[in-house]
């Protein structure tokens, strides 16, 4: 094998084995009718890629306040009105649950992967 032969087999090797790059994407979860909504559709679980950032549009006429107080991941919007959203990153895999404060109904249970 020649070495011009040797270097392009190298070469090839190495694109092959470079891990493939993923993009982070948004992900919109909207509250309407005091439940977590995605495509006009109630959600009660959400997967997700490490490094999804999940925006929650408030879609009812009063206000929302999402939290989660999980281990993997702690964060407090704070109160919001209607047609205003809010995002939270998650940079690791694995589990968050995510209420409203002012609407103890609304759960969200996210996986990361």
């Amino acid at each position: 094998m020649s070495l011009k032969n040797i270097k392009l087999a190298s070469i090839a090797t190495t694109i092959l084995l470079m891990p493939t790059i993923t993009r982070a994407e948004e992900v919109i979860v909207s509250q309407t009718n005091k439940t977590f909504m995605m495509k006009d559709v109630k959600i009660e679980k959400l997967t997700i890629k490490a490094g999804d950032t999940v925006s929650f549009l408030n879609g009812d006429p009063w206000f929302h306040n999402i939290f989660s107080l999980s281990e993997l991941k702690t964060f407090d919007l704070g109160s919001y009105p209607k047609g205003q959203s809010k995002s939270v990153t998650f940079e690791k895999p694995g589990h968050v649950d995510i209420e409203c404060a002012i609407h103890p109904g609304m759960l969200l249970k996210v996986e990361i992967k």
